[in-house]
């Protein structure tokens, strides 16, 4: 579950989601929903590391966010 006070967000507020790592996506997901159901644009998501192969990018990409990552950590 994640939560965040109203006020946090101003609606039409731009923003980057940023984290240190994306693997399955879930709640980079849940976050994006979030941020865009206070009225929030965001407009790419940063990590520091991604684990391609749990679909976590591809899941926000989806969502029509776009994904930077520094490293990507192939295999399990």
């Amino acid at each position: 579950e994640i939560e965040m006070h109203r006020a946090g967000v101003a609606r039409g507020e731009r923003l980057i989601l940023v984290d240190d790592l994306i693997a399955t996506g879930v709640t980079a997901e849940a976050a994006v929903k979030l941020l865009r159901s206070l009225g929030a644009q965001i407009l790419a998501a940063c990590f520091v590391i991604d684990l391609p192969e749990l679909g976590g990018s591809r899941r926000l990409e989806g969502l029509d966010v776009p994904v930077r990552t520094l490293v990507a950590f192939q295999g399990h």
